[in-house]
């Protein structure tokens, strides 16, 4: 009977960015203003997940500024927070 390898976690550094495609040509501009601020939003929640935020409530909107200061990107209207408290409060 083989013996199983043992399975070691792999060191969690930052994570790596898939390579970007070009968005669809042809959409209205509010599409692609939309879909802009829905991926700022999963990189937001994703990272406050990361850093220990579950709860809408703990979520403020310096707590997520922070954050995106953080992890690079732009900071946040008041719009992009608050999609990123309905998201966290999806998964309760």
């Amino acid at each position: 009977m083989p013996m199983a390898a043992a399975v070691l976690p792999l060191p969690m550094s930052l994570p790596m960015p898939l390579p970007k495609k070009p968005l669809p040509a042809g959409r209205p501009r509010e599409w692609y203003i939309a879909h802009n601020r829905r991926l700022k939003t999963m990189r937001l929640v994703i990272a406050l997940l990361d850093s220990g935020v579950y709860d809408p409530a703990q979520a403020g909107n310096g707590r997520i500024r922070a954050t995106a200061d953080l992890i690079g990107v732009h900071p946040p209207s008041d719009v992009t927070c608050r999609m990123v408290r309905a998201l966290l409060g999806y998964g309760r």
